[in-house]
């Protein structure tokens, strides 16, 4: 996770926004008087979002962990859905 303060996120915010889109790396960004704030990459916060969604449903959460420890028993096998 990179970190900023207020003044340089302004000062290099294009190279900023870059940072984060291509390595997919949170920056937090600093600021005298206030909270910090994390910058993302878009499809990272709908990735999280997503995730978010997902394991929201207990039954939908249970399904996903089963799924996950039969993989990893062997019982299943990967496959591509698209």
């Amino acid at each position: 996770m990179h970190i900023l303060t207020f003044g340089d996120a302004r000062a290099g915010l294009k190279e900023a926004m870059d940072r984060v889109c291509a390595d997919h790396t949170p920056t937090v960004i600093t600021r005298r008087g206030g909270e910090p704030v994390v910058m993302m990459s878009l499809a990272d916060f709908n990735s999280i979002q997503e995730t978010l969604y997902l394991l929201g449903s207990p039954k939908n959460s249970r399904r996903l962990t089963e799924s996950f420890e039969q993989l990893k028993a062997g019982k299943r096998s990967r496959t591509r859905l698209f």
